[in-house]
């Protein structure tokens, strides 16, 4: 691989970081990777809104997806990096920086090299909330394309190490908020209004016996993340309430479960109650289940670039809007070491290591 095309991707790799933008909001980071393949590359480029792909068109017949996300975390950078966020309170302490340079580096490749097939480079915004990757993945649907390949970097791993997982890699999740609505009434006459505490109380109480281990197949998990009854008023009784849950699970059809069996103790709760109850969902990511083929693939063009391969017990819990994609095509997710003692994921101190640029960018061209 060249030295400039490695250069020129590490000097992106920077200007991404220091320039980080929330998902939703990436007007900038889009704008500058569409200019930055327009220079470099004659690559079709094709503006979709809020996201965009560049196409190589291929010497034969078939297609092949490669996506990158490239959104940032609201998290204050420390640290004196000489590309350090200049936007107050974001920061890309996901990688996401890294993931959408070593995709435009396979660009400056194909450039020189071309391509025996029609190869996609899908840029992707939002998949930090879970809200990029559905309107993305319909492109595979519109154009045909049948194999799809993503990469996550990964602390924990010795450096360039590739982890790999048939089935679930990461979680199905989503946010689910109960909202129940009663009567108010003054503190000392309780009796005469309808109070939410007992409802929200309850719901909690039976988590853990709708996520025990030994009756699924696989990981369900309900985390509490903010729970709101009444208010600091100590002469109202408390008359709304909220519980805001994050649903986990490994496979797509136990977090489906577990949420009908949560809205039906919820809806009764409410009738017994004399409660209104609302609800909404948000951040939903649905499972991400790597093809088998795909894995073996993938670690066919470890083998042949000499990279360790690592097999992975469990899913990873966090979850990946790529489950999307391969909802639509085979394909398959997988990891990058980025060092066993490199600081985590979503931490001030993390940042992308330059060098998995071009061990990403030659795995992906080892896969056309």
């Amino acid at each position: 691989m060249k030295q400039t095309n490695l250069t020129l991707a590490a000097e992106l790799r920077h200007q991404l970081h220091a320039h980080p933008e929330l998902s939703g909001q990436e007007t900038w980071t889009k704008a500058h990777l569409m200019e930055f393949l327009k220079e470099h590359t004659h690559l079709e480029l094709v503006d979709r809104g809020s996201w965009f792909y560049a196409l190589c068109r291929g010497r034969g017949e078939g297609e092949i997806a490669f996506r990158a996300d490239f959104d940032a975390l609201p998290i204050q950078e420390s640290g004196d990096l000489p590309y350090c966020s200049q936007c107050p309170g974001v920061s890309h302490k996901c990688g996401h920086d890294g993931h959408s340079a070593a995709l435009a580096l396979l660009g400056l490749t194909l450039e020189e090299t071309g391509a025996d097939r029609d190869v996609y480079l899908i840029f992707q915004p939002a998949e930090e909330v879970g809200g990029g990757g559905e309107a993305c993945a319909a492109l595979l649907k519109e154009k045909g394309i049948g194999e799809v390949y993503a990469f996550h970097n990964m602390p924990g791993y010795p450096l360039h190490t590739v982890a790999l997982r048939k089935g679930t890699m990461n979680c199905a999740s989503k946010g689910v908020t109960f909202r129940f609505e009663g009567v108010s009434t003054h503190a000392s006459t309780p009796e005469l209004g309808r109070d939410p505490a007992q409802a929200v109380a309850g719901l909690v109480t039976a988590l853990p016996g709708l996520t025990q281990r030994e009756d699924h197949k696989g990981l369900v998990m309900a985390t509490v993340v903010q729970m709101d009854v009444g208010e600091p008023a100590f002469g109202i009784s408390a008359y709304r309430g909220a519980l805001l849950l994050t649903l986990r699970a490994q496979y797509q059809e136990e977090l489906d479960t577990l949420q009908a069996r949560l809205t039906d103790l919820a809806r009764q709760a409410a009738e017994r109650d004399g409660l209104k109850l609302t609800m909404e969902e948000q951040d939903v990511f649905p499972e991400t289940a790597n093809h088998p083929a795909a894995v073996e693939k993938v670690r066919a063009a470890a083998g042949q670039l000499g990279l360790s391969v690592v097999e992975m017990d469990e899913p990873m819990r966090g979850s990946e809007d790529f489950g999307w994609y391969l909802r639509e095509a085979e394909g398959a997710m997988f990891l990058l070491g980025d060092g066993v003692d490199y600081p985590p994921l979503h931490s001030v101190d993390f940042d992308f290591p330059d060098p998995l640029l071009e061990t990403a960018c030659a795995l992906f061209q080892t896969l056309i």
